[in-house]
């Protein structure tokens, strides 16, 4: 699966790096509004990692915002766009999240991972890294595929299944890619959480309405606004050391 994955965006960094990150829809004016609406304006001082940077706007984001910013990837070309994007003002890493991380115990203030989580089989393991690398009182925060649309959307027999699901995503860039995931009720993303961490939060995502005129989101947004105000796509959990 590792490797399945690797490959996958290997190829999808080039779409990630000059469509996704400004034309995306779902990514950019539905997950990222979401996520970022929940995170603190200032992080002056604060030492975040992003864990499954992508091409890098999250840590962009985090860097506008004052942090001290360490950006992980299992994805070389990943990590490359990263660095184009920001430079020397991040630290970028190739990490695989299923295995120890190179870090010190209690090193970072914010762990945020954006829509990453859902490529790992076993949650436990990065878990258990996220609280040993956490500061006390730190904070975690991601989002994943929500439970409900891989259900739907994959048309699954079994609500409660641990499983991988395929689909084949179409790309400016890349063309078609075959990209590989686990999906997973409610009840397990929630119960894998707590057995590390504790919950502050829980989002449903919906679209913000701040973006709807905009030019670039216009012809997304007649497409999936309704859709997604009645059917969320993903989840985002906020929790603390």
């Amino acid at each position: 699966m590792k490797e399945k994955v690797l490959q996958a965006f290997d190829k999808l960094a080039a779409d990630y790096e000059r469509n996704v990150d400004t034309s995306g829809g779902h990514n950019a004016f539905y997950e990222r509004p979401a996520m970022m609406k929940l995170l603190p304006a200032d992080l002056t001082g604060l030492h975040v990692l992003d864990a499954g940077c992508a091409a890098g706007w999250y840590t962009g984001q985090f860097v506008e915002r004052g942090a001290q910013v360490t950006a992980i990837d299992l994805s070389p070309e990943m990590a490359e766009a990263c660095r184009r994007r920001v430079g020397d003002k991040a630290t970028i890493l190739n990490c695989d999240l299923s295995q120890p991380l190179p870090f010190e115990d209690e090193a970072f203030d914010l762990i945020v991972s954006s829509l990453t989580l859902h490529y790992l089989k076993d949650w436990a393991p990065t878990f258990q890294e996220f609280r040993r690398i956490l500061k006390p009182g730190g904070s975690l925060q991601f989002s994943v595929h929500h439970p409900f649309m891989d259900y739907k959307q994959f048309d699954r027999p079994d609500y409660f299944a641990h499983e991988l699901l395929t689909e084949v995503w179409n790309k400016k860039e890349s063309g078609p890619v075959e990209v590989s995931f686990y999906r997973r009720s409610m009840m397990a993303i929630v119960n894998a959480t707590a057995d590390y961490f504790t919950l502050d939060r829980m989002v449903e995502a919906q679209p913000s309405k701040e973006f709807i005129d905009l030019p670039e989101a216009s012809n997304w947004y007649s497409r999936w606004y309704e859709r997604l105000m009645t059917e969320p796509w993903f989840l985002i959990v906020k929790a603390r050391k």
